[in-house]
């Protein structure tokens, strides 16, 4: 299994050339296969619209998007949990909706929401967890010791869960989908809730993950900064469609120049405040919300200053100015035409 990073091969629409579906695993065989999945829920609400994607056996692949974009009900259906109306999905060349028996074998999946008994202890999560895999006697029981040690919990794999803090528990999620030895492994917004700190201890777990177990990872998050760190291969999801795909590094390359940020003292007439900048030389992908205007620039050495003098001039004060270079939100709003934050609000509207 190389690990290297994780090639992908991205389709939208009904351009599926490049993606053959094959009929067993091989050493060339996706690890994982989407193509065309549609699913729409009721009300006519199109969750996942013909997305397709191929990920190579690597590390760790992303899927990032703002909440309601698709990726949870990507992830449902690739792991077995949801039928889509239209499509196909293969893990490791066996095909989701043939063979579901067969690919919950070779996947483990780690769900937005803990599936850790509060009730029972750490021991007894893992054990109970192997035996749904048909693990038992002293394979399960030294499978169930090594995971407690690797995650470190083997002082506290007889406590009950219920006492766990909110990063012992993710640990103690993320042991159980390891439980079976699965290939690949589904990680959805394995992060959300967690503070920072206990957030950064688990990007170095799964980072220890991808290198020292060889898996091939699919990991699902809303956190710009995430994904920027974990992912070696990422597609942007928006309305259950892939916008942008590649590597971090290469989404960020293709926006030349800088980025500014200009927060102003007060909200002002939107009209006002893009007929004084966008007419300046150099000034492209205005974006306006509130008090925060956005654009980026070919030199911000050069543009701030007239910028500046742009908005004093109608009138309008400035409080602050952030100048940075380009990022997976300005990624984002270049191929959405909004930020990701604001595309997070609405999602959780």
């Amino acid at each position: 299994m190389s690990r290297t990073g994780a090639a992908v091969v991205l389709r939208e629409g009904n351009d599926t050339s490049g993606l053959p579906m094959t009929t067993g695993p091989t050493e060339q065989t996706p690890a994982i296969e989407a193509r065309n999945l549609v699913k729409t829920y009721r009300g006519d609400v199109r969750a996942v619209d013909n997305l397709s994607f191929s990920v190579q056996p690597g590390p760790i692949f992303g899927l990032l998007g703002p909440n309601g974009a698709g990726k949870s009900t990507t992830v449902k259906i690739l792991t077995t949990l949801s039928r889509p109306d239209s499509g196909e999905a293969r893990i490791t060349g066996i095909d989701v909706l043939r063979e579901p028996d067969r690919v919950r074998h070779v996947i483990g999946c780690v769900a937005q929401r803990s599936g850790v008994d509060l009730e029972a202890t750490a021991r007894e999560n893992l054990t109970l967890q192997g035996r749904v895999y048909g693990l038992g006697g002293k394979e399960l029981k030294s499978r169930v010791a090594e995971l407690l040690e690797r995650f470190g919990l083997t002082d506290a794999a007889n406590r009950v869960a219920g006492g766990f803090s909110g990063g012992m528990r993710r640990r103690l999620d993320i042991a159980m989908g390891l439980i079976h030895r699965p290939s690949v492994l589904f990680l959805d917004e394995p992060t959300t809730g967690l503070d920072p700190e206990v957030r950064a201890d688990t990007w170095r777990e799964i980072s220890r993950l991808a290198t020292d177990e060889g898996l091939t990872i699919l990991l699902t998050t809303h956190y710009l900064e995430e994904a920027d760190h974990l992912a070696q291969n990422l597609a942007i999801v928006d309305h259950g469609r892939i916008v942008a795909s590649g590597t971090p590094d290469q989404l960020k390359g293709e926006l030349h120049g800088d980025a500014i940020q200009i927060e102003l003292v007060e909200a002002h007439n939107d009209g006002d405040v893009r007929n004084a900048i966008e007419r300046l030389d150099g000034v492209r992908e205005l974006k306006i919300e509130g008090r925060s205007v956005r654009a980026r620039v070919e030199s911000s050495a050069t543009a701030i200053p007239a910028v500046l003098a742009a908005l004093d001039g109608a009138g309008i004060p400035v409080a602050s100015v952030l100048v940075s270079r380009p990022s997976l939100d300005d990624v984002y709003l270049r191929h959405t035409g909004r930020s990701f934050t604001e595309a997070d609000t609405e999602g959780v509207r």
